[in-house]
């Protein structure tokens, strides 16, 4: 037995010993929904070409300073990956997922550092979603109102030559301009209510978990290690954990790394966990 095929069983043990579980999920997750991949930042101009010309990265495009400064700027790279991602049907692994909550005793929480939606697409409760950096779907004032409000369903109209966005932009109902309810790099306007109501609610559901809790992290990477501190808490706190990555599979002592793409994983896991059944 390959050093793989070991712990992918390891791995369909503990889930079938599950009572509870956190799905943990960063960036690399929606890849197999054919969303772009923005490491480094190569791959962010290879989806982007005119931030490209512009010599402008992720990072420096990731800002708040750009709804101030250049409006059309902003809601053009926030626009285009609202709609991208509305657009986007999740892959077959959030069904995996969904599968195993629903077999689990205390079912199942996600973490997640997407502004996606992608898993309240796939069909999550929403009071079951923790996103410790917002959501696209969120919106608020850049003026002095502290208030968060959904997206609508309207779409942002964005010119695909130069990925800037086209008036009307999303403003708040006192007339100031609209950001997205998103932590950004060097944010420190982000309005975090929302967060911090998402994570009391994990709270409440960790304490009410009476059995073993694993923890299956998916596509979470170290260039932003939101994801992976928080999975490595929990299994420094007694959770098993699973950890889900192409190019870092790295884990704690004792804890089970697999360098698969996550619905490729999942897909396996759940074939082998069905077999024991």
């Amino acid at each position: 037995m390959n050093a793989l095929t070991n712990d992918l069983e390891r791995a369909a043990e503990a889930i079938i010993e599950a009572s509870a579980f956190v799905f943990a999920a960063g960036a690399g997750m929606g890849v197999d929904s054919g969303l772009p991949d923005f490491r480094g930042d190569e791959g962010f101009w290879k989806a982007y070409p005119p931030y490209a010309k512009l010599g402008l990265s992720f990072v420096a495009l990731a800002n708040p300073r750009w709804f101030e400064e250049d409006p059309s700027l902003a809601w053009g790279f926030y626009g285009h990956r609202r709609n991208l991602y509305r657009a986007t049907t999740p892959h077959a692994g959030f069904t995996v997922l969904r599968r195993l909550a629903e077999r689990a005793k205390n079912g199942a929480f996600v973490f997640t550092s997407n502004v996606d939606a992608q898993f309240q697409r796939a069909g999550f409760a929403e009071e079951r979603v923790f996103e410790c950096h917002g959501s696209l779907e969120h919106l608020q004032c850049t003026a002095s109102c502290r208030e968060v409000w959904a997206a609508d369903a309207s779409s942002i109209a964005v010119d695909e030559a130069t990925f800037r966005a086209r008036e009307p932009l999303p403003r708040c109902r006192c007339g100031a301009l609209a950001r997205p309810n998103v932590l950004m790099f060097g944010d420190g306007d982000w309005l975090a209510e929302r967060a911090e109501e998402q994570e009391g609610r994990l709270g409440a559901f960790l304490e009410q978990v009476t059995g073993p809790l694993v923890v299956v992290e998916c596509g979470a990477g170290t260039a932003v290690p939101s994801v992976r501190r928080f999975s490595e808490t929990m299994c420094s706190e007694g959770a098993t954990l699973i950890r889900v990555n192409v190019r870092e599979p790295a884990v704690p002592r004792g804890q089970v790394g697999l360098p698969l793409g996550a619905k490729d994983a999942l897909q396996r896991l759940e074939a082998l966990v069905d077999a024991r059944r």
